[in-house]
């Protein structure tokens, strides 16, 4: 942590940052898939290469059949994110210290907006952030820097700038929060690779939450 600002508020990923939700992700992608006629990603293929919102990514994989894909997607999504939620090692504790210290908290994900707040209020941490920003709830997604501006809209938010930790397990987290001016912080088991965050290095890596904890609470 040397070098880097204590930050006043800090803006979480919420997707396999602090909830780990790989298997309904993949469980809601595989049948919208096979109903476009191509073949499904495997849950590692999934892993690699769910970065950006539906907004953005659905037409680049499904073109003209987009809205009916999505459609899909979220009926398979909807049916089974809840049950099949879990919160990752650590997260819950993480949250309730940050917030205990009185920091300003919330959430950026590429998850539509309804279900993000849905499944935070499920597993109960909703109290903890000032504002749960999902995808099109601003006029862009991740990585552009606009539900960093809406997350931190609240009062004691404040503009981005480095005192605001954007914390998430990929490059486009890492992405949005440059874009922002805000500081980068990967939280994932592995480090950074060569060459694996052109532009975008982040300032700082924990390998889960309960490093991170015990970086900022004790």
């Amino acid at each position: 942590m040397a070098g880097l600002p204590r930050p006043r508020a800090i803006l979480f990923d919420w997707d396999n940052t602090l909830v780990d939700t790989w298997t309904v992700i993949h469980a809601a992608l595989v049948p919208t898939f096979e109903a476009m006629g191509l073949a499904p990603w495997t849950l590692e293929e999934c892993r690699q290469r769910v970065r950006g919102s539906a907004r953005d990514e659905f037409p680049k994989l499904f073109g003209e059949r987009t809205a009916e894909a999505t459609k899909l997607f979220y009926e398979h999504f909807e049916a089974t994110h809840l049950d099949l939620l879990r919160e990752l090692p650590d997260a819950g504790a993480l949250l309730a210290g940050l917030a205990g210290q009185g920091l300003y908290l919330g959430v950026v994900s590429n998850k539509r907006g309804t279900t993000l707040r849905k499944e935070a209020a499920h597993i109960g941490w909703d109290g903890h952030f000032r504002r749960l920003v999902g995808a099109t709830d601003a006029a862009r997604d991740k990585p552009a820097p606009d539900p960093v501006i809406l997350a931190l809209s609240e009062q004691g938010g404040g503009v981005p700038d480095g005192a605001v930790w954007f914390v998430g397990d990929t490059d486009i987290d890492m992405l949005c929060a440059v874009n922002a001016g805000c500081t980068p912080v990967l939280l994932r088991p592995d480090a950074p690779q060569p060459g694996e965050f052109q532009g975008c290095m982040p300032n700082l890596h924990v390998p889960d939450c309960r490093a991170l904890a015990e970086l900022l609470v004790g």
